[in-house]
């Protein structure tokens, strides 16, 4: 089923604020040997805060965190995350951190993944980095799934701007293994969640900031259509759960737009849900209870939450 819904009034709180404790937080490196792709060089990785964002920059160790609901309140299923940043640092706490709790109040087990960060000087292809960190993460997870009390039926992606475009990169580019995985086990995200995501890297509708640290400068078209997630959506892609702000000034709204009818005529489930206000980045300016509860009750529609 197909869904648009355009938020005009006030939304109504849910019972994201049922809370009950957040598991013990475990941090897990996505590879036990040499990280792929990667050039031998100091790590640079440093921490920032403005009193409301946390920016991580220069990854290039990656590692995610887990939190985990107790036994008794889990609904078995799990959401790994990717914060946005423009491919340039990683806003761990608010598109991190805050949504892994708000998602293990509600039974779901949360991973939120520190990807590396595309650079020359740290990758042999910056282009790759990423999303070889994104299979991984959900390898890692599906592989491990009974040691967290998970479903690997269940395991789904959720990205926020470039970090959705990063999850909408592997929901659309699962069949093809750019990290090891000689048990073969599916890359294959059960669902997608997309906020305000970046999603296309054509001259129409890219963010140039994310394209250009992303592709370089003048890609290929080739590049650009690879990475363009609109332009790979197929029958097998995942259900999809899109949210923005109308007024988004930061990344076009289109963006979503067209992922959402690549999605239609597909006849893949999707649903988008347009707030109207709150501009790129609302998840630093509007709490999780105001904003997630349509999220919930997909996830909740489709068996993903209680």
């Amino acid at each position: 089923m197909k869904r648009i819904a355009i938020l005009l009034g006030a939304m109504v709180m849910c019972s994201l604020l049922d809370a009950h404790s957040v598991g013990a937080q475990e941090v897990i490196p996505l590879y036990q040997d040499a990280i792929p792709n990667s050039r031998s060089v100091p790590s640079r990785e440093n921490v920032e805060s403005d009193g409301v964002v946390t920016r991580i920059w220069n990854v290039t160790v990656p590692t995610m965190t887990a939190y985990r609901p107790a036994k008794d309140k889990s609904a078995g299923s799990a959401v790994l995350i990717f914060p946005g940043g423009g491919y340039q640092y990683e806003a761990i706490n608010i598109e991190g951190t805050q949504i892994a709790e708000a998602l293990v109040r509600q039974g779901v087990a949360a991973f939120v993944v520190k990807y590396r960060l595309p650079s020359d000087s740290t990758m042999l292809d910056k282009s790759l980095g990423p999303l070889e960190d994104a299979q991984q993460a959900i390898l890692v997870v599906r592989e491990h799934a009974s040691r967290w009390g998970i479903n690997p039926d269940k395991i789904g992606v959720m990205g926020f701007s470039a970090g959705g475009h990063l999850a909408s990169t592997a929901g659309t580019h699962f069949d093809k293994f750019f990290v090891s995985d000689p048990q073969g086990i599916s890359l294959r995200p059960d669902f997608m969640v997309l906020v305000y995501p970046v999603i296309s890297m054509s001259d129409k509708l890219a963010h140039m900031g994310s394209r250009d640290l992303l592709l370089g400068k003048n890609p290929p078209d080739s590049l650009k259509n690879f990475f363009s997630s609109e332009l790979n959506v197929t029958d097998k892609t995942p259900p999809t759960f899109i949210t923005l702000a109308e007024d988004d000034r930061g990344v076009d709204p289109d963006n979503s737009i067209e992922f959402f009818e690549a999605l239609r005529h597909h006849k893949v489930p999707a649903e988008l849900v347009i707030i109207p206000k709150g501009g790129h980045g609302f998840a630093a300016r509007i709490p999780p209870e105001k904003w997630m509860p349509p999220l919930i009750s997909w996830m909740r529609d489709n068996g993903w939450v209680k």
